[in-house]
């Protein structure tokens, strides 16, 4: 009795065993192969600008000198920082030494005379008071600078462009800045300094701009020239092109399949902030290429294709 009863209980152990191993093995089976997680995308055929971005610093050129012609005291200053100023406005009035001096006397003497000892001084050009140096009541001398004013019509802004990139000069006739306020102004080459920085072999561009705004002095902007364009060329955004440490080499991560990716190195031409030219090999419309998740992969790996 007690050796059927161990029989039973082996048989029972046995097909416990069995069973277990039936169910890993379905569950093994129901269990999808995992790969690494990515997004894909498509080639794009269309233009691509290439741009090189440079900066380009204000200034007023052309800066006019408001010099005192008498000495004496200042009786009037009809200017304040800033200010606009129109050319022939009157500006300072002084009260030369003399006149402080004698006050009425000479008027008492001969009312006809009608001495005032007044010097009034104007403007030379219209611009804006940039430089103020004096003030109601100061002793002035004879040809000391009392304010300069910076022309409103000179104004540019001042390119320092490495000489190299003269060439592509040529084709920006209309010039894109870029203000730091997110401002975009378009201007064009007025003219080019006749002299070349010895040090950073720099050369001056002066360009003029299309707007009535007041933009100070000073101000650095984005001057974005174009080097060169291309219409009807195969491009992939930038994020999915790959390169080296020293970027010698570069390629793209291909779907062959819905789980594959594979190496595919690739030559690539134009670039801008979001897309590059690919050159060779020639990709098809309907090719997958990784977009994100493609970093550091082998060249062959298994992914997940996840919805953007």
């Amino acid at each position: 009795m007690i050796k059927l009863s161990t029989y039973f209980l082996c048989c029972f152990l046995i097909a416990g065993l069995v069973s277990c191993g039936a169910d890993s093995a379905t569950n093994n089976e129901l269990t999808p192969e995992t790969g690494i997680p990515v997004t894909v995308t498509n080639i794009s055929i269309g233009s691509l600008v290439e741009n090189i971005e440079l900066n380009a610093t204000s200034v007023f050129q052309l800066k006019s000198f408001i010099k005192a012609n008498a000495t004496g005291y200042l009786q009037s200053v009809n200017a304040e920082l800033g200010k606009y100023i129109n050319k022939g406005q009157q500006v300072f009035v002084i009260k030369t030494k003399e006149a402080e001096a004698l006050g009425n006397t000479i008027n008492v003497l001969d009312s006809s005379f009608r001495f005032t000892g007044m010097v009034h001084i104007k403007s030379p050009g219209s611009g804006y008071v940039t430089t103020l140096n004096y003030r109601i009541g100061d002793y002035v001398q004879d040809g000391e600078q009392l304010a300069i004013i910076s022309d409103k019509n000179s104004f540019a802004f001042l390119l320092e462009l490495p000489y190299e990139l003269k060439p592509f000069l040529a084709g920006n006739k209309n010039i894109l800045l870029k203000l730091p306020d997110g401002i975009q102004l378009n201007g064009y080459v007025a003219s080019l300094m006749p002299t070349v920085d010895p040090v950073s072999q720099t050369q001056s561009i002066v360009i003029k701009v299309n707007s009535n705004q007041q933009i100070p002095e000073g101000l650095i902007a984005k001057v974005v020239l174009v080097k060169e364009s291309k219409s009807n060329v195969i491009t992939l955004p930038k994020e999915a092109v790959l390169t080296d440490e020293v970027q010698g080499e570069f390629w793209v991560m291909k779907l062959i399949d819905s789980i594959t990716a594979v190496k595919v190195p690739v030559k690539k031409g134009l670039e801008n902030g979001s897309n590059v030219e690919i050159l060779s090999p020639v990709f098809q419309p309907n090719d997958k290429i990784i977009l994100t998740g493609n970093y550091g992969l082998s060249d062959t790996v298994k992914v997940l294709v996840i919805q953007q």
